[in-house]
């Protein structure tokens, strides 16, 4: 996909991110993800831990006055799945639903 004309006019073709294919092989746009350490020549990978990646929690979160926007009292909802042994990943009650909803074939 290129820009068209008017856009490259009004210089907005210079601020759209380049595809890999506009450019030659070796462009690789990559995911941004990093690496956190190296391989080695026997097949391995060893992983530094400087470049590992960590999140600290602030202290006093607890007493923080500002709340998440999802409850924290909520209990997590539990499916209908009695007496099946493979709950809701039953191929019977897949079947059995499809054929209530889009009757027999």
């Amino acid at each position: 996909m290129r820009p068209t004309a008017p856009l490259f006019k009004r210089r907005i073709g210079r601020r759209l991110r380049l595809t890999t294919k506009q450019v030659n092989g070796g462009f690789y746009k990559g995911t941004g993800s990093g690496s956190m350490g190296w391989h080695t020549k026997h097949g391995g990978y060893v992983i530094d831990p400087k470049k590992v990646r960590t999140y600290v929690v602030p202290e006093g979160l607890k007493d923080f006055k500002l709340t998440p926007f999802v409850t924290r009292k909520m209990e997590p909802l539990k499916g209908d799945f009695e007496g099946d042994p493979n709950g809701g990943l039953s191929g019977e009650r897949y079947l059995d639903r499809w054929k209530r909803e889009n009757g027999m074939d």
